[in-house]
């Protein structure tokens, strides 16, 4: 396969099945074995239809003489990889782009006239493309389905939602925390850097490195060696605001992929414990393989549903991080699908979320810390699901907390990362204190 016919097979089967397109691209182009500049390819394309998906339609359907709905998906979707070709992709000149995606719509139908049809629309685009009036809705331009767009609008207000949106549609460097149990920061950005990566210190966050042209990580002997995990800033915030100390013992309650488990052996240099829950049996090997390669041995991993009460952790734990099943709409520039979803069952998180806060609540020592912790942005999983757990456990109260970087909430112990405002995702935490 090309890169190109994989990214038409990954948004195929988002479209027709559900998938998720990360998790599909992966398993995809390694049964390909596209080399590493085609592969980057391939995802860069699928991502940035899914990104545009909205937009690309819009100026599809003004020159197709066929409504999208009406076409089969593979003609449909090759006709959005085309359209992104020719509107953002300077590299790639727009003959080969109507080119190459006209063979593609060859292979993606028996209609004969499919390619016919392509070829018109791709080619009345490019023509066209700079007299293009983008549309005046935000929804549309940055591609966030109606309903999302008017969420953030009457938070944020309509400019600074509309800065949002674009936002969700930015490529995020890699972020990369230092694991100084092992090595020095400096040393790592040197390493790194005579490896050919791109590395800069994050401007506000201590440890912290911001990663470009780094090829499949995983190959990396940095990695390998475990002088570095991923995980974004502010993930990486949470655990600083939660204060893991030497000696404590630490419950991280939903803890796949492992990254603030990973933060907090390494804040506690390794002088304590730290238990790393989770549902799904596969996740935790990934957890303890993490932990493996890092050298980190406070860290032991188990199955376990957080709804569930365990007695022998009643009362036990200095620190309880619940970084709680959510949405996951404050990661959309990684994830870009997921602003597609169907929201109809976003509706039942909030019941789930509380569910697991009523529960490992118990878990925390008189005068421990309990935090609460969500990658989105939709205040119905975040403040409220906070406030009423206050309003039903009169033992907890927030306690402020002190941050690198500028972040409003703080002081009163709830804050929330906004990708636009702080180049990190979009994620909540809120600092709860048992009282003694």
């Amino acid at each position: 396969m090309t890169a190109r016919e994989v990214a038409l097979r990954a948004l195929v089967a988002c479209e027709r099945q559900g998938a998720w397109s990360d998790g599909f691209l992966k398993k995809t182009l390694a049964a390909a074995g596209l080399d590493g500049r085609d592969a980057a390819l391939a995802t860069r394309l699928c991502f940035g239809v899914l990104q545009n998906k909205l937009l690309l339609d819009n100026y599809l359907e003004r020159l197709s003489t066929v409504k999208l709905e009406k076409m089969e998906p593979g003609i449909r979707n090759s006709l959005r990889l085309g359209a992104y070709q020719v509107l953002f992709l300077d590299r790639i000149p727009d003959h080969a782009a109507v080119s190459e995606t006209v063979d593609l719509a060859r292979k993606a139908s028996k209609n004969p006239r499919a390619a016919g049809l392509v070829n018109g629309v791709l080619r009345s685009l490019a023509r066209q493309k700079g007299s293009l009036e983008p549309p005046e809705d935000p929804a549309v331009r940055y591609s966030h389905p109606q309903w999302l767009a008017d969420l953030f609008t009457s938070r944020l207000g309509g400019k600074e939602a509309a800065a949002l949106l674009a936002a969700d549609n930015s490529e995020p460097p890699t972020c990369a925390q230092v694991n100084t149990t092992k090595a020095e920061v400096d040393a790592v950005i040197s390493f790194l850097r005579a490896d050919g990566v791109e590395v800069e210190l994050h401007p506000w966050l201590p440890d912290c490195l911001l990663l470009t042209h780094t090829g499949n990580l995983e190959e990396l002997s940095e990695f390998r060696e475990g002088l570095f995990y991923i995980q974004d800033a502010a993930a990486k915030l949470a655990v600083l605001a939660a204060d893991p100390r030497p000696g404590m013992s630490v419950l991280d309650a939903c803890a796949a992929p492992g990254g603030k488990s990973f933060a907090a052996a390494i804040a506690m240099d390794m002088q304590g414990s730290v238990i790393s829950c989770d549902i799904h049996p596969h996740k935790i090997a990934l957890i303890r393989a993490g932990a493996k390669r890092l050298g980190l041995d406070c860290i032991s991993a188990h199955v376990l549903d957080s709804r569930e009460y365990k007695e022998d952790f009643l009362a036990r734990f200095d620190l309880v991080l619940a970084d709680v099943p959510c949405s996951g709409l404050g990661i959309i520039r990684k994830k870009p699908d997921i602003r597609y979803k169907d929201p109809k069952p976003l509706e039942g998180l909030p019941r789930v979320q509380t569910a697991i806060l009523d529960n490992v609540c118990r878990y925390v020592k008189p005068n421990g810390v309990l935090l609460y912790a969500t990658c989105t942005l939709l205040e119905r999983e975040n403040e409220d699901v906070v406030n009423a757990f206050l309003d039903r456990h009169k033992d907890f109260t927030l306690e402020g907390f002190q941050l690198p970087g500028c972040f409003e909430g703080a002081e009163h112990g709830m804050v929330t990362c906004w990708p636009h405002r702080h180049g990190t995702d979009g994620f909540f935490f809120a600092k709860l204190r048992r009282k003694a």
